[in-house]
């Protein structure tokens, strides 16, 4: 079961976030049917939306990144709540995979080197806040903490990392870990973090060693006295509902719901984060025209 894991330092100067979301970024996979390329992108941004989902405060928050360079791999979307639930999808999943010489895949030529991560937070009360950077490498974890660093000014370290199998591609591993210094960070605590960091293994390495997610936290930190702030199980939720779908087409004219159904009669609407499928037959939509004229 994938979990999240939020910490603080005693100190007050430093907090820190890790996931492992290998069922999650395996589910996306399936889902989508990713190629090599686009799973790892799609995974990377999954687990920061989730991480980042997790750090909003109100209970029916909800956070969108979207990433679209002028790569082959087109948009990127992710969506977390505040429990760290996540769901997304990719423009092109069967986007070309290449690799660099070292063997590892090439996200950042599949995304793009020009292009926007866009950030929207969505408080459920008055306008969403939303937030746009450009896009510095297309690896997703630079972009990232740029964002932060350039958005909202927090220093931040991000590091997202997908494990696929060699064989066939699919999902071993996936997790991420983010950390920022708060506000009254001293100086040792920045000299001893930064020390820490540029000894921090990938991610999907330590979870490959057996590493939870608090060791993970508690190396990053390490000469820091840590305190767990909150753990939970997080999972890929969809929330599309035909209930849903229904509310959206009763925005629409009465000539214009009519236009939907096909030459059978039938008008079918995909989710582009689960794939579900909804149909409406001809006698749906005359009955939900009937049903709002009926309220009005």
């Amino acid at each position: 079961m994938d979990k999240i894991i939020r910490c603080i330092t005693s100190d007050g100067a430093i907090m820190a976030t890790a996931i492992d979301a290998s069922d999650i970024v395996f589910t996306a996979q399936r889902l989508h049917k990713t190629g090599r390329v686009a799973t790892a992108a799609l995974g990377r941004l999954l687990c920061a939306a989730s991480m980042m989902g997790n750090m909003l405060k109100q209970k029916d928050a909800i956070i969108n990144l979207r990433v679209l360079g002028d790569g082959e791999l087109g948009a990127v979307v992710a969506v977390g709540d505040s429990r760290g639930n996540v769901r997304g999808y990719v423009e092109n999943p069967d986007c070309e995979t290449e690799y660099y010489k070292s063997g590892k895949l090439n996200v950042a030529k599949a995304v793009g080197g020009c292009g926007t991560l866009s950030v929207l937070r969505d408080y459920g009360t008055g306008e969403p806040y939303i937030g746009q950077v450009e896009l510095i490498s297309g690896e997703i974890a630079e972009d990232i903490t740029n964002y932060f660093a350039t958005s909202e000014q927090i220093p931040t370290v991000c590091a997202l990392g997908v494990l696929l199998n060699k064989d066939d591609g699919a999902v071993m591993l996936a997790g991420g870990l983010l950390i920022q210094l708060l506000p009254g960070a001293y100086d040792e605590a920045i000299d001893r973090l930064e020390a820490n960091v540029s000894r921090l293994e990938p991610v999907t390495t330590m979870l490959a060693k057996g590493m939870s997610i608090l060791d993970i936290c508690k190396t990053a930190l390490e000469g820091f006295e840590v305190e767990v702030l909150d753990e939970n199980p997080v999972n890929y939720v969809c929330a599309c509902s035909r209930e849903k779908l229904e509310r959206y087409f009763c925005t629409l004219s009465d000539e214009e719901l009519r236009k939907l159904p096909d030459e059978s009669g039938r008008t079918e609407a995909v989710c582009q984060f689960c794939n579900k499928r909804y149909v409406f037959t001809r006698d749906d939509i005359e009955r939900l025209i009937s049903e709002r004229d009926s309220d009005t």
